[in-house]
């Protein structure tokens, strides 16, 4: 195994940081890095943000469902899906544009991830851990005004990053789930309950499967910030026709 899929085995989510700070030139080749990722058609269908006002990430903090680490991070960038500047140059040279769609967004939030996750293997091989903040996404309108965000864009990811404690370093990844249940041969295949079971029992803890599956839907599925992401994403989906 070589180095890099090495560290894409090791990597798991930091949220203890050291107190050192991340150069600027380890930033820079972070951000470099984020920006040489796969793109349709070479579009770069996001635009980062990257988060250097202390008082932005205290906020932060408390709008992503009251998480005091996020504003402990050494960085923060937030990965934006953006149309609006390609409508913007579409309006500006004549293009007669449409208004963007769904399927524009969807395309948007999948360059900005794949931008994401260059960050972050980008991090790890320099020794600074990551964590992806997916509340970003909840109270949409919150913080689309926070970050001054027109029409066609939409906060998809944010990332924290610091140098890992030592805690953080030896904690243990959790366990992701046998091959054979993620890897579909030619097409889906709807798994029973006895496969299901399967599946999901390596991390349940000594609890029962029935057990795990209820304290996960709560605490995740039917959680109320779960439930207001999904409200804030849907009117915000209203801008594409």
């Amino acid at each position: 195994m070589n180095e890099v899929i090495q560290q894409l085995f090791n990597r798991k989510s930091v949220r203890v940081f050291t107190e050192q700070e991340i150069s600027s030139e380890c930033k820079n080749v972070i951000l470099a890095a984020a920006t040489q990722a796969p793109t349709a058609g070479n579009q770069q269908l996001y635009t980062i943000i990257d988060v250097t006002s202390q008082d932005l990430k205290n906020t932060l903090a408390e709008t992503c469902d009251h998480q005091p680490f996020i504003a402990e991070a050494k960085m923060v960038l937030i990965f934006c899906a953006d149309y609006q500047k390609w409508y913007d140059a579409f309006v500006q040279t004549g293009c007669d544009p449409r208004i963007p769609g769904a399927g524009d967004l969807m395309l948007a939030v999948n360059d900005a991830v794949i931008a994401a996750q260059n960050a972050v293997v980008a991090a790890e091989s320099l020794g600074i851990g990551s964590c992806y903040i997916g509340d970003i996404m909840e109270n949409c309108e919150v913080h689309r005004e926070l970050l001054h965000l027109p029409e066609y864009v939409f906060p998809t990811a944010m990332l924290v990053f610091g140098y890992p404690t030592e805690q953080q370093k030896e904690r243990k990844k959790p366990l992701r789930v046998d091959m054979k249940h993620i890897v579909h041969e030619n097409g889906y295949r709807r798994m029973d309950a006895v496969e299901l079971e399967e599946m999901f029992s390596k991390n349940i803890n000594g609890r029962s499967y029935v057990e795990f599956m209820q304290m996960y839907g709560k605490r995740k599925y039917n959680s109320d910030f779960a439930r207001e992401m999904s409200r804030s994403v849907w009117e915000y989906l209203k801008n594409y026709k």
